[in-house]
């Protein structure tokens, strides 16, 4: 039985293809059109997953949208009448896309079906509805390595929910509260993240970045005005400092007067004030998120936690919740986001709706194979993609290759990284990742310039053998997904002198801190990956040469791309990303290419095309 999950028409389209309760394939939408977060119908996501599973569109029994499109439309409708006649602008504007697109999603989607895979199929009796909160449970209990949890998922708002609590117990999932709109923690994060100056639905990882060069001096602020916080974790937020409900911007006059002025123009210059904006909206989202948990685990008595929903992408509050040790296991979904729905949804099918029976696996990580689900392509075909592409290159036995790029990183070269299949969700884990020595002190600053494009505070995870995590940093957990902050190790930090301490704001970036500066945080902490050898073992075998010539264990990993461009895909893709960015080194596959032997007049200048703060 091969049941297909979708995510659209919002925003990071996805597709996903179960067979038998097996996730076998999932990919966004925007690694295939590059339109970075791209909403719209998953074509080319689907095209793939039926091509990794070596089946014909009529092999597929269900497909399962993600979310429920009236239900959706009576909560914008009712919104609108709740607060008329305000938000009649915001009401205009939106009711033609959603009588055109989205409120006859069914239709919309079977035609999509039948463009895509013809008509000769009733794509509408195969097609279902999931609900969005549901989508984000089902993602994260049935591929966890759990017999049973607690789950929460908590986001900006699906239909009507926007944090959500269920049990999962083998095949069953049961949603047992709710926290509506317009009370949500992750809007009031965006709305945050829009008052400093980033993008809604993007910029929020930009405010968690920023978060540790501030202090939360207005948590309270935010806390007597913005958000009335309950023991048990449930909340409600004061409708009158924000504007989402009626308006066109996140935030209102009340909320300017509050925090001493107007929202930061994107791309000025960011000041204090905004770093402990960042600082004070992060310490209370974790507030929420411990107290939810503490509030979970008293009522269910579960000892293990999953967790899905976009504020399941702030690794820091993941972290500190780990430390808090309210469960004894916590797992993520590493496709937290709206992408992640797909797999919910096709899971949930599966599970709930044809009472199919689950097996936990103890053998493997869990069902999310390491999020490695996307495309992969041979030497064959990596090798004539790059020479359409006019680049210059060498090819070697996998050994060979393992033991270059590891000497090339000892040497301090940036390394574009392109290995096996692509992963699924925001995360690049070491299937197409730039890679670097972390023991460099200018290599942060240096990335961020002169290869990434984008703010020069923006953090790097490192990626760090399974076995060795404990030496390095004070990590109590897995962390495959890069879903969890931890400190570095004391033996490995370095101690402050008197004048540094004083330091505050962005002066504190240049500061020595540890033995591997480029992935330590100005706190002292790092978003970690551990690295399995079963998961993704030329990986491993990269990080286990370069100890062996380094003593360090532990690689830089950031996402293969540039500000505004979605990770690469393609070993097109890859070489186009090597020739616009001050990469020193591209490994895609067996091949092995060098900067200085490409012909400069295939260069491509993105750093033209972005101002940076």
């Amino acid at each position: 039985m091969y049941i297909l999950g979708i995510s659209a028409y919002y925003h990071d389209s996805a597709a996903c293809l179960v067979r038998e309760g097996e996730v076998i394939a999932a990919a966004q939408e925007e690694r295939f059109t590059r339109k970075k977060h791209d909403s719209a119908f998953p074509d080319r996501a689907i095209g793939y997953c039926l091509k990794e599973a070596g089946i014909a569109p009529h092999q597929v029994d269900y497909i399962v949208f993600y979310d429920k499109p009236f239900l959706k439309f009576e909560r914008l409708f009712e919104t609108y009448l709740a607060f008329a006649p305000k938000g009649l602008r915001s009401f205009i504007t939106s009711m033609p896309v959603w009588l055109k697109d989205k409120l006859f999603q069914k239709s919309v989607i079977t035609d999509a079906l039948r463009d895509l895979w013809g008509k000769d199929i009733k794509w509408e009796e195969r097609l279902l509805f999931s609900e969005h909160h549901l989508s984000h449970a089902a993602s994260a209990f049935f591929p966890s390595p759990f017999a049973s949890a607690a789950v929460l998922t908590m986001d900006g708002v699906g239909e009507w929910t926007t944090t959500s609590l269920a049990i999962g117990q083998g095949n069953k999932l049961e949603v047992v509260k709710e926290i509506h709109f317009p009370h949500s923690l992750g809007l009031l994060y965006s709305a945050m993240t829009y008052y400093t100056g980033f993008k809604v639905n993007s910029g929020e990882y930009k405010v968690m970045g920023l978060a540790p060069y501030g202090k939360p001096v207005y948590a309270d602020l935010i806390k007597k005005h913005l958000i009335d916080i309950k023991e048990d974790g449930s909340f409600a937020l004061d409708m009158r400092y924000f504007n989402y409900c009626t308006g066109l911007t996140m935030t209102s006059k009340k909320f300017d007067d509050v925090f001493g002025g107007p929202p930061r123009e994107p791309e000025s210059e960011l000041t204090q004030r905004e770093m402990d904006l960042a600082a004070s909206v992060q310490a209370v989202t974790e507030e929420v998120v411990i107290k939810l948990a503490k509030g979970i685990a008293k009522s269910t008595g579960q000892k293990n936690l999953c967790l899905a929903g976009g504020v399941a992408l702030n690794c820091v509050a993941n972290g500190k919740l780990l430390r808090e040790k309210v469960f004894e296991n916590i797992w993520i979904q590493p496709a937290a986001g709206d992408a992640g729905g797909a797999v919910g949804a096709a899971l949930g099918a599966y599970y709930i709706m044809l009472n199919q029976p689950r097996v936990v696996d103890n053998n493997v990580l869990d069902g999310m194979k390491g999020s490695y689900l996307g495309p992969e392509f041979s030497h064959e075909e990596i090798e004539q993609e790059l020479t359409t592409c006019g680049a210059i290159f060498t090819s070697h036995a996998p050994e060979e290759i393992t033991n270059k790029t590891a000497q090339a990183l000892a040497d301090g070269k940036a390394i574009g990284w392109m290995n096996g299949r692509m992963e699924f969700g925001p995360r690049s884990l070491g299937g197409r990742s730039i890679l670097a020595d972390p023991r460099s002190p200018s290599m942060q600053k240096l990335l961020n310039l002169k290869v990434k494009y984008r703010e020069s505070f923006r953090p790097f995870a490192p990626s760090v053998l399974r076995e060795d995590v404990s030496e390095w940093f004070d990590l109590g957990a897995d962390s495959p997904y890069m879903l969890l902050v931890a400190d570095v190790a004391k033996s490995k930090q370095r101690t402050m002198t008197p004048e540094e301490e004083a330091l505050f704001g962005i002066d504190k970036l240049n500061i020595l801190r540890s033995s591997i500066p480029s992935v330590t945080h100005v706190d002292y902490s790092a978003r970690v990956q551990t690295v399995h050898e079963k998961t993704n073992p030329r990986y491993y075998q990269l990080i286990k040469k370069f100890k062996e010539l380094t003593g360090c264990p532990v690689l830089v990993n950031t996402s293969f791309n540039v500000r505004g461009e979605p990770i690469v895909c393609s070993p097109s893709d890859a070489f186009r990303c090597f020739m616009g960015t001050e990469l020193d080194v591209l490994v895609v596959g067996n091949t092995f290419l060098e900067k200085p032997k490409q012909s400069q007049s295939l260069s491509i200048d993105y750093k033209a095309s972005y101002e940076l703060d």
